[in-house]
């Protein structure tokens, strides 16, 4: 499969700078007021970089601004305020006619599929090459190699009924890639999905990005997601972006309440409830310090408990952990109950301190 030669060549409208391939420069995003409602604003100064041949994921709740800001990408929307860049070209300012040939650039994928009842999987594949009027003969030369990408070869005569979930989503991504975008967009492409399929379509992306140096930014309110494949990633709460970084950053040291909401279970930061029951802010006669210890790196594998106990003298109780990995990278969170005695916990967390782990008093369990 030729994948260097696009077949649809946009203009860049202006000048690309550094290495983002999408790029939103304090973009504003409102909606008119509805029915002598106010205006709805759906995103705030969002200054955003994508780097070329990069996964970049943006998560957030409901309501956040997500869809809004996937859809300014391709210029499905315009921003109220602000600039969107895709591979130098501002599609923000640009008209409707110019904007359908930059689209096929862009590919995107959706969480319902958008498929066509009425179409095979190589019909459904070939329909964006149909109507950008490509010959059958180059049709069939570029759709048959995209389902044997997706693994999909044998399906390709099936309708969509005809075709799993996963299935389906693979067309999807097929016909998405028909045109050999630069840029894919993933619009809570996984979350119809169960969780033995969703893997095996992260897998799947992930492979287009690394074989064909595709970039992909997808959306998600799935920590999961983002942890499985993303490298940086966006945090956003009420269309702003409150934190973005490197994946391992931002899982390991969230700065954000809104972050550190999404991680929870994901990453070994929720506790019990048992033990989120008894937890108080004040020491209690015979009460103990819950301590949480987060391991980053090649430190997630050190028998730090049985050192503090060995060094120190100082005995713990683990309460809940996880040790992980988070892209690529050792990672681990333990949730300890250590003596609350003033000088025994201060020798205990200096302990840890020296040693680079990241410790912090959750209150005192009795």
């Amino acid at each position: 499969m030729n994948i260097q030669t696009p077949l649809f060549k946009p203009t860049a409208l202006a000048a690309q700078t550094a290495d983002a391939i999408i790029r939103f420069e304090a973009v504003h995003k409102a909606f008119p007021a509805r029915q002598g409602g106010a205006a709805v604003t759906a995103l705030e100064q969002i200054d955003l970089d994508v780097d070329r041949g990069s996964i970049v994921g943006v998560i957030g709740r409901s309501g956040a601004g997500k869809s809004t800001l996937i859809r300014l990408a391709n210029g499905l929307e315009k921003p109220t305020g602000g600039r969107v860049i895709v591979d130098g070209v501002e599609v923000s300012a640009l008209p409707e006619p110019a904007l359908r040939d930059v689209r096929r650039s862009i590919g995107m994928i959706f969480q319902h599929f958008n498929l066509l009842s009425s179409r095979t999987a190589f019909d459904n594949v070939a329909l964006p090459l149909e109507v950008a009027g490509v010959g059958k003969a180059a049709i069939k030369a570029r759709v048959e190699p995209l389902l044997e990408l997706v693994g999909l070869t044998d399906k390709r005569d099936r309708y969509p009924a005809e075709l799993s979930g996963g299935q389906k989503q693979r067309i999807g991504i097929a016909r998405a890639l028909a045109t050999e975008p630069k840029v894919l967009l993933s619009d809570e492409a996984t979350s119809a999905l169960d969780p033995e399929t969703t893997q095996s379509i992260l897998d799947l992306l992930a492979s287009i990005n690394r074989e064909l140096g595709l970039t992909i930014l997808l959306i998600t309110h799935e920590m999961s997601v983002i942890r499985r494949i993303a490298q940086k990633v966006a945090v956003l709460e009420a269309g702003r972006v409150v934190e973005q970084g490197d994946v391992f950053d931002i899982f390991t040291r969230p700065a954000h309440a809104t972050t550190r909401s999404f991680l929870g279970s994901a990453t070994g930061r929720a506790l019990p409830p048992s033990v989120a029951r008894r937890l108080s802010a004040d020491v209690q006669p015979g009460s103990q310090a819950l301590v949480r210890i987060v391991f980053r790196g090649h430190f997630a594998s050190e028998p730090v408990l049985a050192q503090l106990s060995r060094e120190r003298g100082i005995e713990a109780n683990l309460v809940a952990g996880q040790i992980d990995e988070v892209a690529g990278k050792p990672f681990g969170i333990l949730n300890v109950a250590l003596p609350a005695a003033d000088a025994t916990l201060a020798s205990a967390l200096d302990y840890l301190r020296q040693r680079d782990f990241d410790v912090e008093i959750l209150g005192y369990v009795t």
